[in-house]
């Protein structure tokens, strides 16, 4: 098993909102609550959750584009967090961030060449020819070869503006990359194209990956583990198999249920979830998912559960998960009564190309 490239300790956020007379009087709005994860060298770790569960800040704030509240992120075994602004400068080079909406990640006043230069030009000595030489190697990377380098964003269509993201992305040959919803704003064949193409990235600079994301298809075909987020916090984390097919968080098992089935024959048990996702200003005591859960207990509204492993890495915050697992071991043969797939789910996976691979390798190309 390779070491961990980025180590997340518990990581919090709180941002203060102003209200009142002349904005003294605020509330804390808990973000991120004592995170812990880790993301091994050469690995795609997913992030899902409902919107507003805090991915896109926790990505962030390990870059420390956010600064944290507390907590540690340990990149290659140095603490970020320690870091003066200088060193943190330089550590940028290893890692970069591709947002999600590159009509508003790229300046519209830039043409290509400026965009993709704008990072090397600051970090590095290359100027004149040599610069553009390496601009016109990135965007050939990324699969932009051609008379591109003197148009402008708007000249661009969606697919083709996150292909030059990508490629801003990768100017100082970072090790580790932050794909915060990279295909969300993207129709489903360019999607697969551009979920190729991190792929095809990844296997030949030895990249490692956090690719945040709702779309639960999308997190399976990319990713090698998933962590599950809800108000704050990483309730589930495994393997994507360990995820989809042996969940064993109320919670993720519910998103699972949500998934699209292509096949109108086939029927699931949709899990409805009462309620609504409480304010990260005011979270329910106890575990979070409590007033929505539907395996509730009465500790649950008391202590916060924290993540138990409950076999062969398969992490979970949960009481009703770990209370009869404690002593137990799992592998891939054996799965509790607690982690029977959410009815109907292995069947429709077999019917959609998208979740047709159980994977232990990397999938083939779409």
């Amino acid at each position: 098993m390779s070491q961990p490239l980025v180590e997340v300790r518990g990581l919090s956020k709180r941002f203060v909102q102003r209200g009142g007379l002349l904005g003294r009087r605020g509330r804390v709005v808990r973000a991120l609550e004592e995170v812990e994860l880790s993301v091994r060298r050469g690995e795609t770790l997913g992030v899902v959750g409902e919107s507003g569960c805090g991915k896109t800040t926790l990505g962030r704030c390990i870059l420390r584009l956010i600064e944290p509240t507390a907590g540690q992120v340990l990149f290659d075994g140095v603490n970020l967090m320690a870091l003066s602004r200088e060193g943190m400068r330089q550590r940028r080079r290893d890692m970069q961030m591709v947002f999600q909406n590159p009509y508003s990640s790229l300046d519209p006043r830039f043409n290509v060449l400026n965009l993709v230069a704008e990072p090397i030009a600051t970090h590095t000595g290359l100027r004149g020819e040599a610069l553009t030489a390496r601009v016109e190697e990135l965007l050939a990377r990324v699969g932009m070869e051609g008379d591109f380098l003197y148009r402008y964003p708007h000249e661009f269509s969606g697919g083709q503006l996150q292909r030059i993201a990508v490629a801003r992305a990768l100017a100082l040959n970072p090790r580790f990359l932050v794909l915060d919803e990279p295909t969300s704003a993207l129709d489903v064949s360019v999607q697969a194209q551009i979920l190729n193409l991190l792929q095809q990235l990844q296997q030949e600079l030895g990249l490692t990956y956090l690719f945040i994301s709702h779309d639960l298809s999308v997190v399976q075909y990319i990713s090698d583990r998933i962590a599950v987020m809800y108000l704050g916090r990483v309730v589930e984390m495994s393997t994507t198999d360990a995820i989809f097919y042996g969940a064993r968080h109320p919670y993720t098992k519910a998103l699972l249920s949500s998934t699209p089935i292509l096949d109108p024959a086939l029927r699931r048990e949709r899990i409805i979830l009462e309620g609504s996702v409480p304010s990260p200003a005011n979270p329910p005591p106890g575990c979070r998912f409590h007033p929505r859960c539907p395996k509730v207990m009465g500790i649950c509204s008391q202590v916060e559960p924290r993540l138990e492993d409950v076999g062969s890495g398969h992490l979970v915050a949960c009481h009703h998960a770990t209370r009869n697992t404690r002593h137990a071991t799992c592998n891939t043969h054996h799965v509790s009564t607690d982690s029977t797939p959410v009815p109907g789910y292995e069947h429709a996976c077999k019917e959609d190309i998208t979740h047709a691979t159980r994977r232990t390798t990397k999938p083939t190309r779409l």
